[in-house]
C-alpha cells in the first residue's frame, strides 16, 4: 500500500498543474505565478475541479469572472458572499492583486465561452 502513495501524490500534482495551466499566452510573470500558487492553496478547494471536467463548488475562475471587473473580484475575495467566506483577514493586498492578476490570464471554459 505504501508504494501507491507516491504515485497518488504525483497524479494529484499533475492534475492540479493541468487545471492551473489554462493561461492564454506566454509565460506567467512573478505576480501571476504567486497568484496561481495562492489560488491553488486557498481557493482551489472550491474553484478548481478535482478531475478534468469535474464540477466545482464555486464557479470556475477565469478572465471573464466578475464581468472582468478587478474591483468586484477584489470585493468578493475580501468580503466573501453568502456561499464564500471573506479573506480580508487572511490575504494581504498584494496577495489579492496577485490572485486577480493570475485569474485574468485564465481562458474561459468552453461552456462559459459558448454561453456569452
Amino acid at each position: 500500500m505504501k508504494g501507491y502513495a507516491p504515485v497518488a501524490l504525483l497524479l494529484a500534482v499533475c492534475c492540479a498543474q493541468d487545471a492551473l495551466a489554462q493561461q492564454d499566452g506566454g509565460p506567467l510573470n512573478g505576480t501571476q505565478m504567486r497568484g496561481r500558487q495562492l489560488l491553488a492553496q486557498s481557493c482551489g478547494v472550491c474553484h478548481l475541479p478535482t478531475v478534468m471536467g469535474g464540477k466545482t463548488y464555486g464557479p470556475p475562475l477565469h478572465k471573464g469572472s466578475t464581468a472582468g471587473s478587478d474591483e468586484l473580484m477584489r470585493a468578493f475575495i475580501l468580503n466573501g458572499s453568502a456561499r464564500m467566506p471573506g479573506f480580508k483577514h487572511y490575504f494581504q493586498p498584494a496577495d489579492v492583486d496577485a490572485i486577480i492578476a493570475y485569474v485574468r490570464t485564465v481562458s474561459a471554459p468552453a461552456a462559459a465561452a459558448e454561453n456569452r
